[in-house]
């Protein structure tokens, strides 16, 4: 039996696609208030935008997290110095395939520039009977800024509302004194 499959399918999808979080340790999110919404820095100079509410942190494989109080639904992992290895959406959206075979997937909303692509999908599992289980909404995301590459995924249990709001992180994420 495989281990992972125990695991949630969007959580299994969000590790493999993310890979860990190389060269995070030591550093930690705090935030600091902003006009729109708050930002959190996962590293010095780092800034993730986040709606009013949310909250971020450090957990413990070292990935950056943020969600409503005791909830997180955003997932980020930093990849120092790999800024030039950004998936292209349709790249994103082949590994989608890939790893949700046993899933009927829907993509709503494709979106990349030379800075961010980004996928957001409804995912449901495929039943034994040759029914579909509940649908989720997720997504699936990568935002260069200069060298660094930042990996972002929403978590399972995030609501449709909560996949936007974190699909708009993802994109907005910026290190001070860099190119937007």
């Amino acid at each position: 039996m495989r281990p992972w499959k125990h695991m949630a399918p969007a959580t299994l999808l969000a590790l493999t696609l993310l890979g860990g979080c190389k060269g995070c340790k030591g550093e930690s999110a705090s935030t600091t208030g902003g006009d729109e919404g708050r930002a959190s820095s996962i590293r010095s100079g780092v800034k993730v935008p986040l709606p009013d509410g949310w909250s971020a942190q450090v957990a413990p494989d070292e990935s950056f997290q943020a969600g409503p109080p005791g909830r997180p639904v955003l997932r980020v992992d930093l990849k120092r110095g790999d800024g030039e290895q950004m998936p292209s959406v349709d790249t994103l959206a082949d590994r989608i395939r890939e790893e949700l075979k046993d899933f009927e997937l829907s993509f709503d909303q494709e979106e990349t520039t030379d800075r961010y692509a980004l996928v957001r999908i409804t995912l449901a599992p495929r039943l034994a009977d040759g029914g579909v289980g509940q649908e989720a909404p997720g997504f699936f995301g990568a935002r260069r800024v200069d060298d660094d590459l930042f990996l972002c995924a929403s978590l399972p249990g995030a609501s449709p509302e909560e996949v936007r709001l974190a699909t708009e992180a993802c994109r907005e994420i910026q290190v001070q004194g860099a190119l937007p």
